[in-house]
């Protein structure tokens, strides 16, 4: 009988002796396999089922047509088909065998009594276990089903194993896939192997075109070079390898990565490849530069304030300190209990401690050292760590030279809003005054020559005029008044006083003076200057009434720098400066600090107002200079007054006639709302010749004149009036007649002055209260 060629081969492989030992040596599948017998002959089927039982096999069933083994398959699930080549039917054994094998999966044995070629060649191919030829012997039979049992098995082991494998390929692949850093395998040639997705993305390169290829392909030659020379070097020390590169991605941006390598091996040892995992360091390394930077611009920062800076740890020990705090402390503190350090003291700073701290939030508070007086403005700020814990950032300002300007700018405030008020009551004083002065001069102008009125009148000018200097002391104060400004040399002044205040000070103080004559110009009013001059000397002969002592007067010309002046609005320059120092009672601190202040004094009732070094201030302040004021309890006082030189070195000279009293014919229109002052204005101007109209109203002074323009030929008007001002009715007027000369008086005003009115196209300015006679020369002055 003829033998299969597949058991020739397998016997051959194997290198069996015998089938019996094959047998033996465990190659049966199984021992009580089942089998499906399809056979169209009833005899020869018996026949079969017979042997397979001698043999130790079971048969499930026995069917006559290829139609019918589909159904036993299902029903009975054999392990093992033996059928016939030619069955009955229209479904011959091979058209069965090839639907059983794709189907089920089990394996067949075709049994035939025919050796017709073609048929035999088709059943090779339909199935691997071949055929046998009728009749056949037992010994054919079992080892044919048990050669076939064992390759349907292990077929059936191999398709597991490569089912479990392409599994686990298929996981691994996966979990690779997810892994978000760029990863490949290369084998020792350096061919890629695989890589997942990641590094497909980051090099824009499908897993396609990149297995099979080397660094070679991928780019450039000195670059793959160096790729290859690590790859080599990693193979020869089998070690881990990590380096740091700089790679180019998809989108052609230079990207800062690191390389982490290892070599693999087969069973042998022998290094098979590597597989590779790439880190893109590039943010990381920005936020480390940006990091730097920012620590080298904060440091530096912190290097650079004048502010003395340190920071405590939750442990209460100094972590950092500045420059300023280290010149501050005198040496390094860093790691020592900061309240010890700091401030000398065991117990914690009340800010360290303070629960807004503990909580995040900040604490500000003053701190005035006793070592050096000083005044700090203290700053506490939270520093948050990762595990929880806050330190302190603590800031020291020193603001004691602030804070002494901003007691000066409080005392600055307070005197101009005294000024303010001292305006205001000069406005209503003057015109007060303006009636009574003007009433009273035309009363004295009415007296007879022996009449004793006229005594009684003249004290009465007298004091109206005392009260208009003591308005101008007031405004002169607030430095709000009209002032006769001119070049001038002030020695000439000094001197003057001098002379006065010797001949009413006692012969108990003694006069001391240094008057320099190379002192230079100064722009100013030669009345308050000497006023000036008087109040220092009155001040320091009263200081000095009771003991005697010495007064100092000195007059030079010193150059002052910007950190010489009190007030921050002054100009460095050459400056004339005025002494004056007594060696009297002097003045603790609490006095000096308010001897600017007006009506405050330390006389004695009778002795003064409490004018004097206000209005001191106001006219030196008025000027663009300084004053400052030295003292001490028992050791005397000093008074510096600083006024600017000029640059011109011309004195205007000139001398005063007496002129008399001019009159006039022209139509005046008189505007003011106060009553008694139109009643004195319009008798005064009657007496001068003047044909007056009077109107206590703006409104109706602008209707009357509207109505007649060409009746008046001038207008005099008050400044400060109900509905319309003295400066609006004045615009109006001229919007009627541009050509109508207007004089404005007034009290006391911020808002005009004579160069104002002059802009406005007003021709003449008086201040309240105003003689007959200046009154006459200002109306012929605007009128001729």
């Amino acid at each position: 009988m003829k033998k299969l060629m597949w058991v020739e081969q397998v016997e051959l492989n194997l290198k069996s002796s015998s089938k019996e030992q094959l047998i033996n040596q465990g190659y049966r599948a199984m021992k009580k396999a089942q089998v499906l017998i399809v056979e169209d002959d009833g005899i020869i089927a018996m026949h079969i089922e017979s042997q397979l039982k001698q043999l130790g096999y079971g048969v499930t069933a026995k069917v006559a047509s290829g139609e019918e083994v589909v159904e036993k398959i299902k029903e009975n699930k054999p392990d093992l088909v033996l059928m016939d080549i030619v069955l009955k039917g229209e479904m011959d054994g091979i058209d069965a065998a090839e639907i059983i094998r794709s189907r089920f999966g089990i394996p067949v044995i075709f049994l035939t009594a025919h050796a017709d070629e073609k048929r035999l060649e088709r059943a090779k191919l339909t199935t691997p276990f071949g055929y046998i030829l009728k009749p056949f012997q037992d010994k054919d039979l079992k080892v044919t089903i048990e050669m076939a049992l064992y390759v349907a098995k292990a077929d059936k082991e191999r398709k597991r194993v490569d089912d479990n494998l392409k599994d686990n390929l298929s996981f691994l692949q996966t979990l690779i896939d997810t892994i978000p850093n760029p990863l490949f395998y290369k084998d020792i040639k350096g061919e890629y192997l695989d890589v997942n997705r990641a590094f497909e993305e980051f090099y824009g390169k499908t897993r396609e075109e990149i297995i099979g290829k080397t660094v070679y392909d991928m780019g450039p030659k000195h670059i793959a070079d160096k790729y290859y020379e690590k790859d080599q070097e990693l193979f020869q020390r089998r070690e881990k390898q990590t380096y740091e590169w700089k790679v180019t991605n998809a989108a052609g941006e230079t990207r800062d990565v690191i390389f982490n390598k290892a070599s693999y091996t087969n069973k042998a040892g022998s290094v098979k490849g590597l597989v590779g995992i790439i880190s893109d360091i590039t943010e990381r390394k920005q936020a480390e530069e940006s990091l730097r930077e920012s620590e080298e611009k904060y440091r530096s920062m912190m290097e650079a304030m004048d502010d003395a800076v340190y920071i405590c740890s939750p442990d209460f020990r100094i972590e950092f300190m500045n420059p300023a705090m280290l010149k501050r402390v005198g040496y390094d503190a860093t790691g020592e209990l900061c309240h010890k350090a700091i401030h000398g003291r065991d117990e914690k700073c009340s800010w360290c401690i303070h629960e807004e701290i503990l909580k995040g939030k900040k604490v500000k508070n003053e701190l005035v050292t006793p070592k050096n007086g000083k005044t700090y403005h203290v700053s506490n700020s939270p520093i948050f760590h990762t595990d929880g814990s806050i330190s302190k950032l603590t800031i020291f300002r020193d603001v004691t030279e602030t804070k002494k300007m901003i007691e000066q700018l409080q005392q600055s405030q307070k005197i101009l809003s005294i000024g303010t008020l001292a305006g205001g009551i000069a406005h209503d004083f003057n015109n007060i005054l303006f009636p009574i002065m003007g009433f009273a001069e035309m009363a004295l102008g009415d007296a007879p020559e022996n009449s004793p009125l006229r005594n009684k009148i003249e004290e009465i000018i007298h004091g109206a005029k005392r009260a208009r200097d003591l308005v101008k002391q007031i405004l002169a104060f607030s430095r709000q008044s009209g002032q006769e400004l001119k070049p001038l040399k002030i020695q000439l002044i000094v001197k003057e006083v001098l002379k006065l205040i010797r001949s009413s000070i006692p012969a108990t103080i003694e006069i001391k003076q240094d008057i320099s004559n190379n002192c230079g110009l100064v722009t100013a009013d030669p009345t308050q200057i000497h006023q000036v001059a008087m109040n220092l000397m009155t001040n320091a002969f009263h200081a000095m009434e009771g003991e005697g002592g010495v007064l100092a007067v000195t007059l030079k010309e010193v150059g002052l720098g910007v950190d010489d002046f009190t007030d921050p609005s002054m100009n460095p320059g050459t400056y004339v400066c005025l002494s004056v120092a007594d060696t009297g009672i002097g003045m603790d601190q609490i006095t000096l600090e308010r001897v600017f202040e007006p009506y405050f004094t330390t006389k004695k009732i009778g002795k003064g107002t409490g004018l004097g070094l206000s209005v001191v201030h106001g006219i030196v302040k008025s000027y663009r200079g300084d004053i400052k004021v030295y003292s001490e309890p028992d050791k005397g006082t000093v008074v510096h007054v600083y006024l600017p030189v000029i640059k011109s070195r011309f004195e205007t000279q000139g001398t005063e006639a007496v002129i008399p009293v001019p009159k006039g014919t022209e139509r005046i229109l008189l505007v003011d709302d106060e009553e008694p002052i139109v009643r004195m204005e319009t008798e005064m101007l009657e007496r001068l010749g003047y044909d007056v109209t009077e109107r206590t109203s703006s409104v109706e002074a602008l209707e009357a004149f509207r109505n007649t323009p060409d009746k008046f030929d001038l207008v005099i008007t008050d400044t400060t009036m109900p509905n319309m001002t003295g400066v609006q009715l004045s615009q109006k007027l001229l919007e009627i007649r541009p050509d109508i000369p207007v004089i404005i008086c007034t009290g006391f005003s911020t808002k005009i002055d004579d160069a104002k009115a002059k802009e406005f196209g007003i021709r003449g300015f008086v201040m309240k209260p105003v003689v007959m006679s200046e009154l006459a020369n200002k109306i012929r002055e605007v009128l001729d």
